[in-house]
């Protein structure tokens, strides 16, 4: 079953200081489709975003206002409750929210792997992970690893936004494990292939991360990425590592400090 309710974004927001900030804000998200409430707090330069977009859109929406945006935390709600800090409705349902970049245009297979293990990159993820040993499927399908997400899609510009709802996938089972992107399409287990009972038949594996618990929401106070210092609101600028990494202003204090 969905979840309308798994639909929470908190966004801190750069340089909003006045009313009319937060109007320009307000305007370019509600009304929206796929947008149920919006509420800011200028104080604390916080948006928060009922909606059953992907974070990627949102930020979009937001920075069309000529603002910059940074996700800070995603979750769940009851009606009259403070959000949870869990991307899991109260039946069990998984929220699975990301973006790739960097893949060839097109579909793209989406798995949870067994192990959280990268010593030789994504080889040593291990196979679908598939506790009841059934034979690989679609996410909408009663037979499927439980690992099957089916498909994501990159555009022209070589970036994946996707937005998955799975009741398979219960979060405290597959924190530790990987999350692995396929150079291929998914066939879902339908293909006449000899793989696609087992992998879908997606190719080789692309990219891959470990699945770790992350703060939930108003947990994270976190200012700094990484040792280098570079801050949330300039990782977007600068390249993932090497050369053209680490700051070359003072103006930010280091991060241990």
């Amino acid at each position: 079953a969905k979840c309308s309710r798994l639909t929470h974004l908190l966004i801190p927001l750069l340089q909003m200081t006045c009313e009319s900030c937060a109007n320009k804000i307000r305007a370019a998200l509600e009304g929206k489709p796929g947008v149920k409430s919006v509420s800011i707090d200028v104080g604390k330069e916080e948006v928060l975003v009922e909606s059953a977009l992907t974070t990627a859109e949102v930020q979009a929406l937001i920075e069309s206002t000529g603002r910059r945006a940074v996700l800070k935390g995603i979750g769940s709600t009851e009606q009259g409750e403070e959000p949870q800090p869990y991307s899991v409705c109260p039946g069990g349902t998984a929220l699975i929210d990301g973006t790739i970049d960097g893949l060839e245009p097109g579909p793209h297979g989406l798995h949870v792997h067994t192990l959280g293990d990268l010593t030789q990159d994504c080889l040593s993820c291990g196979e679908h992970y598939n506790p009841f040993g059934r034979r690989h499927g679609g996410p909408g399908d009663s037979e499927r690893h439980v690992g099957d997400l089916g498909n994501v899609f990159a555009g022209p510009d070589g970036r994946a936004s996707f937005r998955l709802e799975d009741s398979q996938i219960k979060v405290w089972d597959v924190i530790g494990r990987s999350l692995v992107v396929d150079a291929g399409e998914d066939d879902l287990g339908r293909g006449g292939h000899p793989l696609s009972s087992q992998t879908g038949n997606s190719g080789e594996r692309l990219a891959c991360g470990i699945i770790a618990r992350s703060a939930g929401l108003f947990q994270n106070p976190k200012k700094i990425c990484a040792c280098d210092g570079v801050t949330l609101w300039e990782e977007r600028d600068r390249p993932i590592a090497g050369k053209g990494r680490n700051k070359t202003s003072t103006e930010t204090p280091a991060a241990h400090l």
